[in-house]
């Protein structure tokens, strides 16, 4: 009866620790236990041994390294065996193919113990194999969707920097594949949206969601809180607005719709929107569309000053001459650091670029009125290759040879007009009385502050921006001069504390006033001849 009862109570006790050893194995599976190295160091204990896990390379996962036999596990890795055991004097050792089917290599479970493998052992050492696999295929495929995550992310910056230099045949080659018809438009728009950096993943994914499929979703490489979004069609706007009122504390900018060669400019009008958003109770902005200054400048002058003052540029291999030119454009509307990481480049190679353009054009970007003058015959240059300006060709071919096809008075009229055009120097395109009386009413808005706004933006102007430089002209400090100028921004609803266009329009406006000197730009004269460039 002793015995029967012993038997009887050892059978219970045998029953119990099966039950529990089961028990544990199984909370390795749940979503809060899954560790392969715990596992491993789990499965050692139980046996009361020790327990290692090699993945198909050889390389070392978990537990302790061991002396294992490694033709054995060369055999098991490659699926020749699914296991096998030995025994020395030591004690003994049981190894197991843990992971693909044959013929893809596995990784190789090795159990050392003293005693010898019993059912038990058996069994827990064969169940625990199962779940290790099980775990080993689930972390494959979370790294697996991680990297084409992280594949996909990157092609959707590829693609937004190739839209930033204006390479919309390549940007659209790419995006043809993974996306078909994405960027199958003429025209697009940009919007930026700002949050916690810390959130900026989720906020990507909810971006996708919300515009379902109908938007190019980009991390921002320049800013951690961004998530650029060049949007086609126009029903993603409201969608996305309803995702800033379900997320507090973002922000959404948007530009007005540009052609897909101007994603770049869109973009700058998209940071603009944010500063406006910051102060609406909605959070969200749209880039209203204002009159820039040089839509007041006469078309066919703007064109030849433009054409003659990049002329340096065009002795430059096409695709030389277009690298340089997407680099500046950038390099004059942010930081060096922020457009080398929209490039893809580093901050050198733009400086570097933007260093040639200075070079050929012999100008200095240190100057703001220079840069603002340079800008502007960049943007008008992309204008034209966009197409913008066609119209205004067209009105001029009819107004050469007269409505009634006779070439004489107003033909001989035409030309001189045309002559007069080509020798347009930049005083003469900021002396127009439209583009005078814009930019006294811009001006004229900072009169009513008492601390005299203008007076300390001219001179922050002449200062290239240099707060402590203004602040020495002016006798006062150079955080007063910045808070004025941060003062000025809402009055003329431009960002001037950052490089862009609102800053260069400003500037344009005090060129136009005469309230500061332009620039001496040694292409600026059409009388001069061109000197020799080296570039």
């Amino acid at each position: 009866m002793a015995g029967q009862e012993g038997g009887a109570g050892g059978g219970r006790a045998q029953g119990a620790g099966d039950s529990t050893w089961a028990q544990e194995l199984l909370d390795h599976l749940r979503p809060t236990g899954r560790d392969i190295r715990r596992l491993v160091a789990w499965l050692g204990e139980t046996v009361h041994g020790t327990a290692s896990l090699h993945d198909d390379a050889g390389t070392l996962v978990a537990g302790p390294r061991m002396p294992l036999d490694e033709t054995l596990v060369a055999d098991i890795r490659v699926g020749r065996i699914a296991s096998a055991a030995s025994a020395d004097g030591d004690g003994h050792v049981r190894l197991l193919r843990v992971g693909h089917p044959a013929p893809a290599a596995a990784g190789v479970l090795a159990v050392a113990r003293p005693d010898p493998f019993d059912r038990r052992t058996s069994d827990i050492l064969t169940h625990t194999a199962q779940v290790l696999e099980l775990l080993l295929r689930a972390r494959e495929t979370t790294a697996a969707d991680r990297r084409l995550k992280r594949a996909t992310s990157d092609l959707r910056l590829a693609i937004l920097q190739l839209l930033m230099v204006e390479d919309t045949v390549a940007a659209r080659r790419v995006a043809a594949g993974l996306w078909p018809g994405l960027l199958d438009t003429d025209t697009a728009c940009v919007y930026v949206l700002e949050g916690d950096a810390a959130e900026r993943d989720r906020l990507a994914e909810e971006c996708l969601g919300v515009t379902r499929g109908r938007a190019l979703v980009v991390r921002c490489p320049a800013m951690d809180g961004h998530v650029i979004l060049v949007v086609v069609g126009d029903t993603s706007g409201e969608a996305l607005r309803s995702l800033v009122d379900r997320n507090p504390g973002t922000l959404l900018g948007g530009s007005a719709h540009q052609s897909l060669a101007r994603t770049a400019a869109a973009y700058g009008q998209a940071v603009s929107a944010l500063a406006v958003a910051r102060v609406r109770p909605d959070r969200a902005a749209v880039y209203a569309e204002r009159t820039h200054p040089e839509r007041l400048m006469d078309p066919a002058a703007l064109r030849a000053w433009t054409a003659r003052l990049l002329r340096p540029l065009d002795t430059l291999p096409h695709h030389t001459r277009a690298e340089l030119l997407a680099t500046t454009r950038l390099g004059l509307e942010f930081t060096a650091v922020s457009a080398a990481k929209v490039l893809g480049v580093s901050r050198n190679t733009v400086r570097a670029r933007m260093e040639r353009v200075e070079a050929l054009l012999r100008t200095d970007f240190t100057d703001l009125t220079v840069r603002a003058t340079v800008h502007l015959a960049l943007s008008t240059q992309v204008s034209l290759a966009d197409g913008q300006d066609r119209q205004d060709g067209q009105d001029g071919q009819d107004g050469e040879g007269g409505e009634d096809g006779r070439g004489g008075e107003g033909g001989r009229d035409g030309g001189r007009a045309d002559a007069r055009q080509t020798r347009a120097r930049l005083g003469d395109l900021l002396a127009g009385p439209a583009l005078e009386a814009w930019a006294r009413e811009l001006l004229g808005r900072l009169d009513s502050d008492a601390r005299d706004l203008r007076r300390t933006l001219r001179h922050w102007i002449a200062a290239g921006g240099n707060a402590e430089r203004a602040a020495q002209t002016l006798a006062v400090h150079a955080q007063t001069v910045r808070e004025h100028v941060r003062s000025a921004e809402p009055v003329l609803e431009r960002r001037l504390l950052a490089s862009g266009s609102d800053l260069y329009e400003v500037v344009l406006a005090h060129l136009a006033t005469g309230a500061l000197e332009p620039p001496a730009l040694p292409r600026d004269d059409p009388g001069q001849p061109d000197a020799p460039v080296h570039g």
